[in-house]
């Protein structure tokens, strides 16, 4: 999964949930993946931001 699925399905799982559209017994499980979602970007960014640090640095010497 990209970081930019992960950012759309977050996005389309907090409209769900912010216009009640889905049934009681979904709404655990869907939390839970927006739980997942929310750590795999997480990850991503932080991977990212250390990449972007490397470069820097081996840019300074």
């Amino acid at each position: 999964m990209k970081y930019e699925e992960a950012i759309e399905k977050l996005e389309q799982l907090a409209c769900q949930l912010e216009q009640n559209q889905l049934p009681i017994d979904q709404i655990a499980p869907r939390l839970r993946e927006a739980q997942q979602l929310v750590a795999f970007c997480k990850q991503e960014l932080l991977s990212v931001d250390e990449e972007i640090k490397k470069i820097l640095s081996e840019d300074k010497d």
